[in-house]
C-alpha cells in the first residue's frame, strides 16, 4: 500500500484529486476523514496542511506528497522530488509600494520585508548581498507594507490580481513554482513499483492534456505536404476516399501549435476537418 500525502483544501486540493480520478483512482472521501483508502489501487490518500506534507515524506509518515514547489523547498526537507506536475504553477516574487521608485536590488538594502518564506528569501538576499530584515508573518502578506509592518513583501503571485488591490507591484521574480511529486528516499521495491504504475496514469493523463486528434479529408496530390506540416508523433493514419484523389488523414497536434497548423492545413486543401480532445495518451 503505498500512501499519499495531499493538502486538505485549495486549488492545490481540487487539481490533485482531479488528476487522481483522471488516472482511474476512486476514493470514498467522507468529512473530516483524515486517511482515505482508494477502493480500486493498491493506495490511501493522507489529507495534510500544505506546510505538513514535506516533513511527512521526508519522516516516512507518507511515502510519496503533492505539494507545491515553494514549500518544499522552504522546508528543506531530506525528500527528493520525483516529478513536476505541471499545475497549479506560480511565482515567489518581491513587491514594494507602487509610489516608490525602484531602481534595482539594492533598494532592498536597509528594508524590511514581510514574508511567510523566511529561507528561501534568506537565501536569496544571502547569494545577493543584501542586507535586509526579514519579518515572518502567516497570512495575509500583502497588506504588511499597507500599515506599516514592512517595506516590501515577498510572496506568491498567481495573477497579480492582490498586488494591485494592494498598491503592490511586482519588482523581482525569485522563484517559478509547481505541484511536485515528492517520495521519501529508499522506498521499497513494492512501494516503488505502485509509485511507477502511477507514474505512468500520471504522464498518460498529463500527455494527453496539451495535444488535440485531428481527422480530415485531404488531396492525395498533396499528402506530402500535408504530412510535412504536422508535428506528428511518428506519422499520421491515412486511409484512402471512395472519392478518387482524397485520403482521410489522422493526427495528434499540439494544442499550443493547433490554430497555425490547421491554417496551414487548410491552405493545402485540407477540409471536412474533426477536432477531437484526448482522454489519455500512451506512448
Amino acid at each position: 500500500m503505498l500512501r499519499i500525502a495531499v493538502q486538505t483544501k485549495g486549488r492545490l486540493y481540487d487539481e490533485t484529486m482531479a488528476l487522481l480520478t483522471e488516472s482511474g483512482i476512486k476514493l470514498d472521501k467522507g468529512n473530516r476523514l483524515l486517511l482515505v483508502a482508494a477502493r480500486n489501487f493498491p493506495a490511501e490518500i493522507l489529507f495534510l496542511r500544505d506546510d505538513d506534507i514535506p516533513p511527512s515524506v521526508a519522516n516516512g509518515v507518507a511515502d510519496i506528497g503533492i505539494v507545491g514547489e515553494n514549500e518544499f523547498m522552504e522546508k528543506g526537507q531530506p525528500a527528493e522530488v520525483i516529478k513536476k506536475l505541471g499545475f497549479s504553477k506560480c511565482r515567489l516574487s518581491l513587491a514594494i509600494p507602487k509610489s516608490e521608485n525602484y531602481t534595482g536590488l539594492s533598494w532592498f538594502n536597509g528594508k524590511t520585508i514581510a514574508t511567510s518564506y523566511p529561507k528561501i528569501l534568506s537565501d536569496f538576499l544571502q547569494a545577493n548581498n543584501i542586507q535586509a530584515d526579514i519579518h515572518i508573518i502567516t497570512g495575509s502578506v500583502e497588506i504588511s507594507p499597507g500599515i506599516g509592518l514592512s517595506d516590501a513583501i515577498f510572496d506568491i503571485v498567481s495573477s497579480g490580481s492582490t498586488l494591485v488591490t494592494n498598491q503592490l507591484k511586482e519588482v523581482e521574480v525569485i522563484m517559478q513554482s509547481e505541484a511536485v511529486l515528492i517520495a521519501h528516499p529508499g522506498l521499497p521495491n513494492n512501494k516503488k513499483n505502485i509509485l511507477d504504475e502511477l507514474l505512468f496514469r500520471f504522464n498518460a493523463v498529463q500527455l494527453a492534456e496539451s495535444k488535440k486528434y485531428v481527422l480530415m479529408n485531404v488531396p492525395t496530390a498533396n499528402l506530402q505536404q500535408i504530412i510535412e506540416v504536422l508535428p506528428g508523433m511518428r506519422s499520421p493514419s491515412i486511409i484512402p476516399l471512395a472519392k478518387d484523389g482524397w485520403s482521410s488523414l489522422h493526427a495528434v497536434i499540439e494544442e499550443q501549435r493547433f490554430w497555425e497548423v490547421i491554417g496551414k492545413l487548410k491552405s493545402l486543401g485540407a477540409e471536412g476537418i474533426l477536432v477531437v480532445p484526448i482522454e489519455k495518451m500512451i506512448l
